[in-house]
């Protein structure tokens, strides 16, 4: 029986769940891999599925290569403004206890959807490959910890270790559209919250207090200088201050202001940089408040760069260009974003290959394009507009996946 894997999305998309949360999407990807015949593992760092297949070699008794193909599941605390017939409705509790909107901002249910219709593909024309095949379907990827959490778990100890390991995104490029490039694909990217402590006191009497809300936005305006002024313009590097949250009336100044910031770079040299001229702004702007307590700055995930292996890169580009033609597969250029697929391989020490795959209307990307409207019209991940198109992203994401397991599979 063929997966309906148009009703997989659209379910998956009605449903999403928060970080470590992804009870339900797990247990609807093992059942998939479980009915396609895979050996199934749940709740491997928490969440997460492992599904493994062995097909050794018709006669010969050869195991072949092991290849793990990875897909994320976690959604977004972002309220869904798409308008679509199957747009979400749920909600869910964060780690601070908030019940917040949930949304498949990211795009994390099209990856599921097209794994299992790779699998899917994969376990059907198994009399033309051999080796084994180890499906990660992996929670977490939003907080940067669930390959940590899964390898912690023992995940190359427990499964067969990979001698490759293949992921891939869905993003804003035109449908039919295939990025990838060997080296650098992904930035490096280190989460931090920062406490800075004031003293507080009533609003009406702002001379004894030392006003931490005063304190957090004057270090975030300076921290918009780190890299527009400390990095060199040929480097790459992103500072992003994407929480502030004190106080709770308007006439009280609060004890504490927290920050939340995104850093994102390139290489390990870049990363010791921008971390340290970051600490000595938050430090800086505490002390010519005159906070009586240094601030706090704790890191909440690190993420090394998503660096593909040049050899494997030019193997599985040439796949794509083969299955899908030249003029679809294209060098997308370093991207900001951030993954933590590389953990697996990196703690494996096996090469990577980590590709992205358009999921917007190619027509209306065109006249965006054209009309120079692109950051507009055309909503990106993480955005409440964000929603690729069912078709042929399904389809693409499907043969990609496909393409590239069968080019390492013997």
């Amino acid at each position: 029986m063929t997966i309906d894997l148009d009703a997989l999305y659209t379910d998956l998309h009605r449903h999403p769940e928060l970080s470590f949360q992804e009870t339900r999407t797990a247990g609807i990807a093992a059942g998939h891999l479980r009915d396609l015949g895979l050996e199934v593992h749940e709740n491997i760092g928490i969440t997460g599925v492992i599904g493994v297949l062995a097909n050794p070699s018709t006669g010969s008794g050869i195991q072949g290569p092991v290849v793990w193909i990875r897909a994320d599941m976690d959604a977004l605390p972002v309220k869904e403004d798409t308008g679509l017939p199957y747009a979400s409705t749920a909600t869910g509790v964060d780690p601070d206890g908030d019940t917040v909107p949930v949304m498949h901002a990211c795009g994390h249910d099209m990856h599921v959807t097209a794994m299992i219709g790779a699998v899917e593909r994969l376990v059907a024309s198994r009399d033309q490959w051999h080796g084994t095949l180890v499906v990660v379907i992996q929670p977490a990827e939003e907080y940067g910890q669930g390959a940590r959490a899964m390898l912690d778990d023992g995940a190359l100890d427990r499964f067969p270790r990979p001698d490759i390991v293949l992921g891939q995104h869905v993003t804003p490029l035109p449908a039919g559209t295939i990025g990838l490039r060997p080296g650098p694909q992904m930035s490096a990217s280190d989460g931090l919250t920062v406490t800075f402590h004031g003293r507080g006191g009533h609003g009406s009497r702002p001379q004894a207090t030392i006003d931490p809300i005063v304190m957090a936005s004057a270090a975030v305006m300076r921290l918009q200088t780190v890299v527009s002024r400390e990095v060199d313009p040929h480097d790459l590097a992103v500072v992003t201050v994407g929480s502030f949250h004190a106080g709770t009336k308007n006439n009280i100044i609060p004890a504490e202001a927290k920050l939340q910031l995104s850093l994102r770079y390139p290489d390990e040299a870049l990363r010791e940089k921008v971390l340290e001229k970051v600490e000595r702004v938050v430090r800086a702007e505490a002390q010519a408040s005159g906070a009586e307590r240094e601030p706090d700055i704790e890191t909440l995930h690190v993420l090394p760069a998503t660096i593909n292996d040049a050899d494997a890169t030019a193997r599985v580009a040439a796949a794509f260009r083969s299955a899908f033609g030249e003029a679809s597969v294209i060098d997308p250029g370093l991207f900001t974003g951030s993954e933590d697929v590389s953990w697996f391989a990196r703690d494996a020490g096996v090469p990577l290959v980590f590709w992205f795959w358009g999921g917007a209307d190619a027509e209306k990307f065109r006249a965006a394009a054209a009309a120079g409207t692109l950051e507009k019209d055309i909503p990106t991940n993480h955005s409440p507009f964000y929603a690729p198109e069912m078709h042929p992203t399904i389809e693409v994401g499907v043969g990609a996946m496909v393409a590239a397991a069968r080019e390492f599979l013997g």
